[in-house]
């Protein structure tokens, strides 16, 4: 294959140089150098606004796919030949329709910021789909529980107990999502050319103190079951509420100062409904966007 790769000045750099010379195809490593000071851009693979120059580099090389990494090398992010980026949720589906041959019926797992579309995926590759905490200790913890063979979280973090140990490793996820569009012949652009129109929000941060975030969900999911059918709320993690048409999901950051806020639904105008339903709970807890 023809692939650029984007190690950020992170951890990951000196990993895929040696990687790529074991590699047949044509590959192109960006930023390999360690640099703590991230000269070129800030490692988050799925912050869009990093994706830039990968998509800028596949369209150049005329690439099939971009892999970029973040700090540590744990986290993936996937830019298609076209250059859209591939959501970690749907990421995790696509090697699902592989892992899935193998583990029928097995449960696999996505964090709960995750898309319908992409339970819908698991379930299609024979698996029994569950939603779980966000963190990757607790994807973890409930993979060993449960007997997953894979998850994989909005973040970017794959987990693969497929043929592998689970760790949630960016360049052992790389590398199967590789091995799986050449084994197939049904690369990650063919595989997001394949899926319907999707009317959902990314992850929106909602500034709000360290101290306060975790009271404010408390006000928010108080106000949230009393106003709702309580079999369409679900509290595993922050509030998400299913409605017609849709979901949507507040809950606290584990690692920032912010409430993270996603919604989807079947067409642009309940998208639109969806998000003010948002607004008018962080109303609640005296937050707005």
């Amino acid at each position: 294959m023809n692939v650029v790769w984007d190690c950020g000045n992170g951890a990951a750099g000196a990993v895929t140089e040696q990687l790529v010379k074991r590699l047949a195809g044509r590959h192109h490593v960006l930023f390999p150098e360690i640099d703590g000071t991230f000269p070129n851009h800030h490692p988050n693979p799925v912050d869009p606004e990093t994706l830039e120059i990968l998509r800028a580099e596949v369209a150049d090389k005329g690439a099939q796919i971009g892999i970029g990494f973040d700090g540590d090398g744990d986290r993936i992010g996937v830019v298609d030949a076209r250059g859209r980026q591939v959501p970690g949720d749907l990421l995790t589906a696509f090697i699902a329709q592989d892992v899935g041959l193998r583990h029928k019926g097995k449960p696999m797992l996505l964090d709960v910021k995750s898309s319908d579309m992409a339970m819908d995926l698991l379930r299609q590759a024979g698996s029994a789909p569950e939603v779980w905490k966000t963190g990757h200790s607790h994807i973890k913890k409930r993979m060993k529980e449960v007997g997953a063979p894979l998850a994989g979280e909005m973040s970017g973090h794959i987990f693969i107990a497929d043929n592998y140990y689970g760790f949630d490793d960016a360049i052992y996820a790389g590398m199967r999502v590789l091995d799986q569009c050449v084994r197939t012949g049904f690369d990650i652009t063919a595989f997001m050319d394949s899926l319907p129109e999707q009317h959902a929000t990314p992850e929106l941060r909602v500034p709000c103190p360290d101290s306060d975030k975790f009271a404010a969900m408390d006000t928010i999911t108080a106000h949230v079951l009393a106003a709702n059918d309580p079999n369409a709320v679900s509290t595993i993690d922050g509030v998400r509420v299913r409605t017609d048409g849709g979901w949507w999901l507040l809950r606290a950051s584990n690692t920032e100062a912010v409430l993270i806020a996603r919604a989807e639904a079947a067409t642009k105008d309940r998208l639109d409904n969806l998000v003010g339903d948002i607004g008018r709970a962080l109303g609640v807890a005296n937050l707005d966007w």
